[in-house]
């Protein structure tokens, strides 16, 4: 298998490859691990009882899935990294302020994920704390940088092995049973603020990953359906993080240290195969870090590449920023693996007041302001007509974010709302303030959208032609 040698430029089309049905696997297989498992564990932990646990996980994925795999449905259309889309919005230099806080974002969550699997890999190895995050930082590493076609395939395998290891130890753990009434939905057993906080959590969870998720279509012809992609994409990932989160709620209901090490609460299941068992949750885990070091590297390499217009990144620049990006990772996670808990809730939730309204914006003016209509070429050239910074954009994103202070909970804040709710409901704001505003003030340019059309497919094919 090569290394891919593409990077945040177009896939010409005599390049693309693949069906939809691949989306399902990798969305299925990147959710289907165990640090899903410990969204699903929080609601046991904060009081809430299991049946109205599972009823909160289950809209929670559902809700955010759909914008999820609304973001999914633009790569193939476009054949573009999902951040380079966003020049359209913020322009092409402007976009570097949300491009800088998906990399932060997701430098937290590859670090979160380090911690997660430290116990499970010194199951394996006999390695120190540190040395076991290191370890997983370099596999993250190599499996990134081969590329695209070595994350599809593996996540093609994994979906299967992680279906079968996790559908047998839900098996173990209700054969063995649950104490009595943890089932019971009625009013008597609703607690709105811990419930509330259920659907935030794996709402938020399912839309963390639109920031990068067309990352992942965009080599599929242009000729796919959106509905293909959609579809694939959205059961995807709500069957494999609501299968997992709803395992670790029902983990957490039986008295079962989920949060700490969930890979050892799944691999004690199976004593006569846990090393089998510890392989299988390690290399799902590091399926979905590597999808995450890969779009920070996307992402990283767009900041920088706005201000130059460039359109290919070499090889040696790829592992050197790859590398710097690892580096960073790893050394979060040795130095938060002792305070796992608040730093796990923390980015959890603080990446939707970064995040949604981003996405709300992108969404917004892919399907109701542009409807698909996009000049690929005028995103890598910063006096296109996408512009350098566009500040309408940026105050909308700004006063997004800031709209969004009352609502917020976090280890070290509560917001007055919040303190009146009883839980962090920012995500609706979040959703709700930046599509209004965006598209109230660029309704009009649907007046232009003929001559963006030309634009794209005159442009698209000149760009081909230069390959």
């Amino acid at each position: 298998m090569d290394i891919e040698n593409r990077s945040i430029e177009f896939i010409p089309e005599n390049e693309r490859y693949g069906s939809a049905k691949r989306l399902f696997t990798i969305w299925c297989s990147a959710n289907m691990q165990v640090t899903t498992m410990v969204i699903g564990a929080l609601g046991i932990v904060a009081g809430l009882n299991l049946g109205w646990t599972f009823i909160g996980l289950i809209l929670g994925n559902l809700i955010g899935s759909i914008f999820m795999a609304a973001h999914s449905a633009q790569g193939p259309h476009l054949g573009i990294p999902q951040m380079i889309q966003s020049r359209a919005q913020f322009g092409v230099i402007g976009a570097g302020v949300p491009l800088g806080i998906v990399v932060l974002a997701y430098i937290l969550f590859t670090a979160a994920n380090g911690v997660v699997m430290r116990d499970s890999i010194k199951a394996v190895v006999p390695v120190s704390d540190n040395n076991a995050i290191i370890l997983f930082g370099v596999l993250t590493l190599i499996v990134g940088f081969i590329g695209y076609e070595l994350i599809h395939r593996l996540g093609a395998w994994m979906s299967a092995f992680s279906c079968v290891l996790f559908i047998m130890a839900a098996y173990i753990v209700l054969q063995k049973g649950l104490p009595a009434g943890v089932w019971e939905v009625s009013a008597h057993t609703f607690k709105f603020a811990t419930f509330a906080l259920v659907v935030t959590q794996a709402a938020s969870w399912t839309l963390g990953a639109g920031p990068y998720v067309a990352d992942y279509s965009r080599y599929l012809p242009s000729n796919i359906s959106t509905k293909e992609t959609f579809w694939y994409s959205y059961l995807g990932i709500v069957v494999g993080s609501g299968v997992v989160m709803l395992l670790g709620a029902i983990m957490a209901a039986a008295a079962m240290d989920v949060i700490t090490d969930p890979g050892s609460a799944i691999a004690n299941l199976f004593p006569g195969h846990k090393q089998l068992a510890y392989y299988v949750i390690i290399i799902g885990v590091l399926g979905w870090n590597v999808m995450n070091l890969y779009s920070s590297y996307m992402s990283t390499t767009t900041i920088f590449t706005g201000f130059k217009g460039a359109q290919r990144i070499g090889m040696m620049t790829k592992f050197i920023i790859m590398a710097i990006v690892a580096a960073i990772v790893t050394w979060i996670a040795i130095a938060a693996q002792y305070n796992f808990g608040a730093y796990f809730s923390d980015i959890l939730i603080g990446q939707v007041y970064v995040l949604v309204p981003w996405s709300a914006i992108n969404l917004v003016d892919y399907y109701l302001i542009r409807k698909g209509n996009y000049s690929v070429p005028a995103m890598y050239d910063v006096n296109s007509i996408y512009g350098k910074v566009n500040w309408n954009t940026l105050a909308i994103y700004g006063v997004s974010i800031i709209a969004q202070i009352p609502f917020m909970e976090l280890s070290f804040y509560k917001g007055p709302i919040d303190k009146i709710v009883g839980t962090d409901i920012s995500w609706m704001p979040a959703l709700i303030i930046p599509g209004v505003l965006y598209y109230l003030i660029n309704r009009n340019k649907q007046l232009h959208l003929d001559t963006e059309k030309v634009g794209f497919s005159e442009g698209k094919l000149a760009y081909e032609s230069k390959r």
